[in-house]
């Protein structure tokens, strides 16, 4: 068993590689003496519209019965309607198999005890039960059950358009979060223009990430061609957002939480909010200019929902578009939501989406870049860098190294998900922002290459 598949918070691997039938069949076993010894019996499982999910559903299934723990199988659905699951229906906790915004080779399991999602420790004794090879002995029952309706009219209810009517390009990637996406913002009155909407485990016309500016191409002429208010898209399972404004722009996730949070603070005065390290500094600023108290904190979507659940935060988001209601919701992050809030927003008002976010200093920043470095260093280049810079630098070890310069920042941290190193750049002006990105890029570059030496 490769023990890379045991991430900081899921399990996942590339499909026949890392994770092989044998593989997924002792992990079935190992988490489902996990949640035995965690008094959890009974769980729900949902899979995405990868080829190898539903033999995982059946492998997971299987194991877990043999454990003693009954299933509850909800089929096919996006990530957020098994978290809704968990949060609504008579069950002890859920596993969802998906391979997120990954390529068609991979594939994963997101874990949630009661209501809250695995990370870091637990997912670890996760792999040191499988390593130890001893499971208990049970038999448990399998139902299957349709969940799409109840989650579909739960968010609905939640959701208050005002009078304006939208025009609106959703693109899903072929991912899943066409599947909820469609039929809710239709209900809704949203006149829809549809990108790619019906699930393929092959990702035939772009790859279903939302953080990748080349994805979103086709959803921004889209826009432009049809004179619509804005376009959303959708990662692989629907559990992250990806917005422009009626000009094609890209929103980012933490800019896109500039406008959440100035609603969220009218209405709830001194609420916390969390952003995670890659955000703008204009989102810190923000939060605090409109009365909130901001936090930051490390990205990952298990990671975060427990830091709200311990602070109490009203809304949490990430960079990546993973945007995490606690007000009017449940807390867990959901697109389709997500989504709808942003529409909500912008039918109670005539004002474009653009002109909702005038007034914000201009920064200049990069989008998330990524540099190849292996697993068992990508951790190490981090370290290194933080050394470095400390010396002349203030830097926020939270989660990686973020740098403060002058008149900017610098973000070096290690991926959970792949192996690769994360950066980020923002600065006041576009001589700073290369400045900072070149000096922190050659020192990556640097490092990455002697660590590697030093491997070999």
């Amino acid at each position: 068993m490769n023990q890379n598949i045991f991430r900081e918070y899921d399990i996942r691997g590339i499909v026949d590689e890392q994770l092989t039938e044998e593989t997924v069949k002792l992990l079935a076993k190992a988490i489902g003496t996990f949640f035995h010894q965690n008094g959890a019996k009974r769980i729900a499982i949902g899979y995405d519209a990868r080829k190898s999910s539903p033999v995982f559903c059946d492998l997971l299934t299987k194991g877990f019965n043999e454990t003693g723990c009954d299933v509850l199988l909800i089929g096919m659905v996006p990530t957020p309607v098994l978290y809704h699951t968990v949060f609504t229906k008579d069950v002890d906790g859920g596993v969802m198999i998906t391979g997120s915004h990954n390529p068609p080779d991979h594939n994963g399991f997101k874990i949630c005890l009661g209501k809250s999602t695995l990370f870091g420790s637990q997912i670890q004794e996760i792999k040191e039960i499988a390593l130890a090879g001893e499971f208990p002995a049970g038999s448990g029952t399998v139902e299957t059950i349709e969940v799409l309706a109840d989650y579909k009219r739960d968010i609905i209810s939640k959701i208050d358009l005002g009078e304006r009517r939208l025009k609106v390009v959703i693109d899903g990637g072929n991912g899943m979060g066409g599947v909820t996406a469609v039929p809710i913002y239709k209900e809704l009155g949203v006149e829809l223009i549809e990108l790619f909407t019906e699930p393929d485990s092959n990702f035939p016309n772009h790859h279903a990430d939302p953080t990748v500016t080349e994805n979103l191409q086709d959803m921004i002429k889209a826009v432009l061609d049809n004179n619509a208010d804005l376009g959303i898209a959708f990662d692989g399972d629907g559990d992250r957002v990806g917005v422009v404004d009626e000009n094609g722009r890209i929103i980012w996730g933490d800019e896109l939480m500039i406008l959440f949070s100035r609603k969220i603070l009218a209405e709830n005065p001194g609420a916390t909010i969390i952003a995670e390290v890659k955000c703008s500094q204009n989102l810190y600023d923000d939060i605090e200019k409109f009365g909130g108290k901001a936090i930051m904190w490390k990205p990952g979507h298990s990671i975060i929902k427990a830091k709200m659940k311990e602070t109490g935060a009203a809304l949490a988001g990430e960079m990546s578009g993973h945007i995490f209601f606690a007000d009017r919701f449940y807390g867990f992050d959901d697109a389709t939501y997500a989504g709808a809030r942003v529409l909500e927003i912008l039918s109670k008002t005539d004002k474009k989406l653009s002109e909702l976010f005038a007034g914000i200093p201009e920064t200049f920043s990069t989008p998330e870049l990524r540099t190849d470095c292996p697993d068992e260093t990508k951790f190490a280049v981090v370290q290194k860098i933080a050394d470095h810079f400390a010396r002349n630098h203030e830097v926020i070890t939270i989660d990686g190294a973020r740098i403060k310069f002058e008149n900017g920042w610098g973000l070096v941290r290690a991926s959970n998900t792949q192996a690769i190193l994360v950066l980020r750049f923002e600065a006041k002006s576009e001589e700073s922002l290369m400045e900072i990105r070149n000096m922190v890029e050659t020192k990556v570059d640097e490092f990455v290459r002697e660590t590697d030496q030093n491997r070999q």
